[in-house]
């Protein structure tokens, strides 16, 4: 190709979404973004509107200055650097360059601009996001001529206004613990290692183990099926999809051969809509009745444990439940100012929200779990439990979340980086594992930014508590929960922190 050749042609022809080539320019590009160079800082008008429940409708229209400025510097270094066939480097004529290169700097620009639109509105707005904006970047296009716009909607957080949360009265459940008890503890703990035996007698009680075939029903619909499904005797049980908030109550005294009937809430992880929240009747057919021998205390056994006696194995109990203890009782502090501070919670959430936290708000609460000394055993069944009404427990979550994020700003409360590594110790000496172990295991299950929330949070409750009036009451004996790997009802479970596949297939329609 010649010299004359490249130089053959007009200028090149714009389409919609692509810049106009300006005039020649006569500056040197000042303000533009490159590498070290000064910010972009662009002249743009942000329009703001409600949009729902936790949402905002937010529309951007960038002033054409600085954009025409930016595309001139990126064609005039193009100018001076580039290397075109036919050329000595920097020495193509800038027509040359432009109808090289105009594509792909259209596309640099655009994305720069738009990068530096976005940062500017996130400092000058105070929309305090909760999620990324439903913005599709390679769907705006830049104008031949005039600003460039763009809109997108947001999820931000709840505007309210805090009520007083100083000097608040509250209720703090109490306990000293008998030996009698932590014995018991100790015997529900060692039974996680022991070997289920028969026993004879029958006259099954808490603690013991039941074999049973079960068919669930509604009224004289059958349900589901399982055949030899193991449950121990406890308060309640929690199945995959359901609780049965009487178990012990129901089948206390069975022997085999006998049939009970048991009554179990629906989870909202059935996938027939229609029986999420039903109760139902499942009937157990006994078939056999056994008991828990428990592991001899031999020194390698104990060791599992962190300690070297019988007396040592029954001072960590003591203390796991004293651990227990703490937990509930900030769980009752927590419950009690969230609940005094109703009045600035009376918003609304959005459920597409909610159901992305449900899960987020589930881990949180097997975090505190963990931190509170509890078996893997007992947080899988309170974790069932939970899931209960898990988009209830959410809302309350979130909003409990939002208020104490909100003090937390307000007086300044803060989370460091040591206060995470000495949490993320604890944790480690509480299951008795390495420091390094633990750090991987919640990196990998993406805690750590949960564990800085619990973190924040409960600073600001001893900060709430600190300032608080008591009153101390009782602590009412806590139902057992015990889990079985059994559902309530047949057929394929759901996640109920998914979205619906209607709302999905919408989603998928609209991109």
């Amino acid at each position: 190709m010649t010299m004359a050749d490249e130089n053959q042609g007009n200028e090149p022809e714009t389409e919609a979404g692509t810049i106009t080539e300006p005039a020649e320019p006569t500056d040197s590009g000042e303000g533009v973004a490159d590498g070290d160079e000064e910010k972009l800082v662009l002249k743009q008008v942000v329009d703001v509107q409600d949009a729902g429940p936790c949402k905002k409708h937010v529309k951007v229209s960038v002033d054409r200055g600085e954009i025409d400025k930016l595309y001139n510097k990126k064609i005039a270094d193009l100018v001076s650097d580039a290397e075109v066939p036919g050329f000595r480097p920097g020495k193509a004529p800038r027509k040359v360059i432009v109808r090289r290169f105009a594509k792909d700097v259209e596309q640099q620009v655009k994305g720069q601009v738009l990068l530096a639109s976005l940062e500017q509105l996130a400092e000058e707005q105070n929309l305090n996001a909760l999620s990324p904006p439903n913005l599709r970047p390679d769907a705006i296009e830049v104008p031949k001529e005039g600003p460039l716009e763009y809109e997108f909607d947001i999820e931000v957080r709840p505007e309210f206004d805090l009520p007083n949360y100083k000097g608040l009265k509250l209720k703090r459940p109490v306990k000293t613990f008998t030996d009698a008890e932590v014995e018991k503890e100790e015997l529900r703990i060692l039974s996680r290692f022991g070997q289920l035996i028969p026993k004879p007698e029958g006259n099954a009680q808490v603690g013991d183990y039941i074999v049973a075939d079960l068919v669930s029903k509604l009224g004289d619909q059958e349900l589901g099926r399982s055949k030899e499904a193991v449950f121990r005797v406890d308060d309640q049980v929690a199945f995959k999809d359901g609780v049965a908030e009487k178990f012990a109550e129901q089948t206390k005294g069975a022997n085999a051969g006998d049939k009970r009937t048991v009554d179990v809430v629906l989870s909202d992880a059935v996938a027939a809509e229609q029986l999420r929240g039903q109760k139902v009747q499942i009937v157990l057919d006994i078939k056999d009745v056994k008991k828990m021998r428990l592991p001899d205390l031999t020194h390698e056994f104990l060791h599992t444990f962190g300690v070297h006696n019988p007396e040592q194995l029954r001072e960590r109990v003591r203390g796991l439940m004293e651990s227990r203890l703490e937990y509930e009782q900030r769980q009752w502090a927590r419950d009690q100012v969230l609940n005094h501070i109703a009045a600035a919670a009376d918003w609304e959430l959005p459920k597409d929200l909610l159901m992305r936290q449900a899960r987020t708000a589930l881990s949180q609460r097997v975090m505190e779990m963990r931190q509170a000394g509890m078996s893997d055993d007992d947080i899988n069944a309170r974790s069932r439990v939970l899931q209960q009404d898990v988009l209830q427990t959410t809302a309350k979550g979130l909003k409990e979340h939002f208020v104490l994020q909100k003090i937390a700003e307000v007086e300044k409360i803060e989370v460091t980086d040591d206060e995470i590594e000495a949490e993320v110790e604890a944790l480690a000496e509480r299951e008795n594992q390495s420091v390094r172990r633990v750090r991987a295991q919640l990196e990998r299950e993406d805690m750590l930014e949960n564990l800085a929330i619990l973190v924040i949070e409960r600073k600001v409750l001893d900060f709430i508590l600190d300032t608080a009036e008591y009153e101390d009451v009782p602590l009412e004996p806590e139902k057992g929960v015990a889990p079985v790997e059994a559902q309530a009802v047949a057929g394929e479970m759901r996640d109920p922190t998914a979205a619906p596949v209607e709302e999905e297939k919408k989603e998928e329609d609209k991109s």
